[in-house]
């Protein structure tokens, strides 16, 4: 599958309007995080790990998490009262794959990196922290750029340079791109997919580091081993990427 480089450097071009922003947060400590981590995955895959089932055919937000910090304050109660506004959204693009019908992931995300995103003012009350997670999630799109560059779900499979060719060159930053690595198998899976802000919500690079078995930025723990697969980890470059479809 070949991807032309100058056509998608033009459809990047004609997009940069959408990173413009009027505001920046003010930074209320010496120890405030540096980059904001919105991530995306696939719930083909997580669900194939969680034993869980995939009703989505397009990626699903996971979060929105600051580099640094976590639980940063566990007396600040989540009240889904506070977003009942942002449900519908919420319900559809920031799904609780393992139990559809609950606040419970909304719930842990708030705790665990929400409380820690609000050092900043733009992020300061859980509205403002889920309503911008969903706005950054609108504004990127992962899923119809993907499409749009033929990186769909298939029984084909891709190198993992042909995918973040696509990320890098439509939106002009370094994804991370996380798979899982099945056991004994000459293939990996695509799982999940970060971009990265700064804290005035201009794209930036991720850092595109680590191995095997590294846990994802943003204090996550990965995905354990289920049913003879590994961790859900930093892809490898030499081993081809499956991007399974909906069954």
């Amino acid at each position: 599958m070949r991807l032309e480089r100058p056509a998608l450097l033009c459809l990047a071009a004609a997009w940069s309007w959408s990173w413009s922003w009027s505001w920046s947060p003010v930074i209320s400590s010496a120890h405030m995080w540096t980059k904001l981590i919105l991530t995306h995955h696939w719930p083909v895959t997580f669900c194939s790990v969680e034993h869980c089932r995939a009703n989505f055919s397009y990626w699903t937000l996971h979060g929105l998490w600051p580099d640094k910090g976590i639980d940063c304050n566990s007396s600040w109660h989540f009240n889904s009262s506070l977003i009942e506004d942002l449900l519908p959204d919420m319900e559809r693009s920031w799904p609780d794959l393992l139990q559809p019908s609950s606040a419970r992931f909304w719930k842990y995300e708030w705790f665990k990196h929400g409380t820690c995103a609000a050092q900043a003012s733009s992020l300061n009350t859980q509205h403002k922290y889920f309503s911008k997670a969903l706005e950054l999630y609108h504004k990127v799109d992962l899923d119809g750029t993907l499409k749009k560059f033929g990186i769909r779900p298939s029984e084909e499979q891709y190198s993992l340079s042909q995918i973040e060719g696509v990320i890098e060159n439509f939106y002009g930053t370094t994804p991370k791109i996380q798979c899982v690595h099945p056991k004994d198998a000459d293939r990996q899976v695509l799982g999940q997919i970060e971009i990265c802000f700064s804290p005035d919500f201009t794209l930036l690079d991720c850092e595109r580091r680590g191995t095997r078995g590294e846990p994802s930025e943003g204090g996550v723990k990965p995905l354990l081993s289920v049913g003879g697969a590994s961790e859900f980890s930093v892809c490898d470059h030499d081993l081809p990427v499956y991007y399974p479809p909906v069954s």
